[in-house]
């Protein structure tokens, strides 16, 4: 089990994810070993709401070259957290 502050790395802010959370769904960057009872343990305890479903994508690195060198960017891990109706979690502050 990881810890709450070490689950979530950082909430998602593109234009597609802003979007979604008006319906009450926010999307973050959690750790790679978080599992979705970690994701829903930080986020209510994090930001004081009731969760009410969590999905997790996994993403794998990009194939890239430099300078012609092979490499491959790093793996990223999502979570998809759908909050009951009524609760919202304000970013203002900061995370």
């Amino acid at each position: 089990m990881i810890s709450e502050y070490d689950c979530l790395i950082a909430p998602v802010m593109t234009e597609k994810a802003m979007n979604s959370s008006k319906d009450g769904v926010y999307v973050f960057r959690i750790h790679q070993k978080a599992t979705k009872l970690d994701v829903n343990r930080a986020v209510e305890k994090v930001f004081s709401v009731k969760v009410e479903a969590v999905n997790v994508s996994n993403r794998k690195g990009k194939k890239r070259s430099f300078r012609g060198r092979r490499g491959e960017t790093k793996p990223r891990k999502l979570a998809i957290v759908r909050l009951v109706s009524g609760n919202v979690i304000n970013f203002e502050g900061g995370v």
